[in-house]
This record gives structure tokens, sequence and C-alpha cells, in this order.
């Protein structure tokens, strides 16, 4: 199914469906294509939103989890949108903690699938090989439970980002902030119900 990416000032995202909303929020190095298929099953019974993440436009020194906390924020007001369900992978779902944390009021569940914060396991820490497509293609296959979901169209896509200075700078430096900003010794704060599937279980 073909999703329309809804352009309306200066926010990027789809929406489908109707009903309780459900919100998705993409990794980093993420986007719609690890979604298509939640979309297209959950537009069937709820109000699905995805904010297309701003990962790589922010300026250098602000690049980090906790400004993407504050951009969701504004999306959320700029849709009038409260009591929403979360559900957040990898970078998206350390997004959700930090907003649960300082915006619980907004929030009325969580889905976790593989989510920074929680315990890192770095793509390497900067890209010594980068320049192999081979050893893009093998650590984009090992960030999913099912390596097939790593198609060779993403494998491109992922080969270009790592590639490109620009984003790379950036990729590397909101990574560093994810460790930096470990939640550990705030989960008790968030009494939310929580639904926690680890990297290994996720297919997205």
């Amino acid at each position: 199914m073909a999703f329309v990416l809804k352009e309306d000032r200066g926010y990027s995202y789809i929406e489908e469906g109707e009903g309780e909303v459900l919100l998705l929020l993409h990794g980093l190095m993420g986007g719609l294509s690890n979604w298509e298929v939640v979309i297209e099953e959950f537009s069937k019974t709820h109000r699905v939103i995805m904010p297309m993440l701003p990962v790589y436009d922010m300026p250098e020194l602000t690049t980090g989890v906790k400004t993407l906390a504050k951009y969701l924020h504004k999306f959320l007001k700029f849709k009038k949108l409260e009591n929403v369900i979360l559900l957040g992978n990898s970078l998206g779902g350390h997004v959700a903690l930090i907003y649960v944390l300082t915006h619980p009021e907004m929030v009325r569940a969580m889905v976790l699938t593989g989510s920074s914060g929680l315990y890192e396991n770095a793509f390497g820490g900067s890209f010594p090989r980068r320049e192999s497509r081979d050893f893009v293609k093998e650590k984009t296959e090992y960030t999913f439970y099912d390596p097939k979901v790593a198609t060779d169209e993403l494998v491109d896509e992922v080969y270009a980002l790592v590639n490109d200075r620009h984003k790379v700078i950036r990729l590397l430096a909101m990574a560093k902030s994810a460790i930096r900003h470990n939640m550990k010794d705030d989960l008790h704060k968030m009494t939310l119900p929580v639904s926690l599937i680890p990297m290994y279980s996720a297919l997205i």
C-alpha cells in the first residue's frame, strides 16, 4: 500500500485510519519502509500517525534525543493530540521514554521495540568500514530479528547514509547522545502501561 507523506507547517508525517491515536516513532536509520506493515494493519482500527523525525536536519550542536523529544511535543501540540499510545522503535523508543518522563500527561501507554536508552549495543561507534557495502549489509541485517527485512533497497539507503559526511556526523552525535542519556535511573518514575519488546523479537 502506498502512503501519502503529508507536509504541513514544517512537519512531514503519515496519517492513516480513524480512532484511538497510535503514534509511531522510527529509529536512527529508520523511516516509512520499516513501518508499512504496521501502518497497514493498525490503521484498520486506529488513527496511525508517524512524524518523520528530523534526525539529520538539526544543527550539529543540538543533535540529540532530548531535542527530538522537544520536537515530538511541538508536533503533538500542532496536531492537537493527547492521551496517545506511543510506539517507538530503537531511537524512537528512547525518544518516547524521554517524552513520557517530561510529559506523562500526554501519553496513555507505550510500546518499545528494541529501544535504545535501556541497553546499548552500538553499531560500532564509528564507521571504519563504511566504504564496504558488505559490512553495512551485515550490520543492517543484524538490526532486525529477520535478516530478510534488510532488503537490498534498505541496505543501499543505509550505505548512502553512512557515506554522506553531513548525515554521518549527526548520526554519530545522535548515537553518542543516546548513550549519554541512559534511562535506567528514571524508569521507576514512569507509571503508565508499557509493552517492552526486545530487539531480537522485533520485526520492525
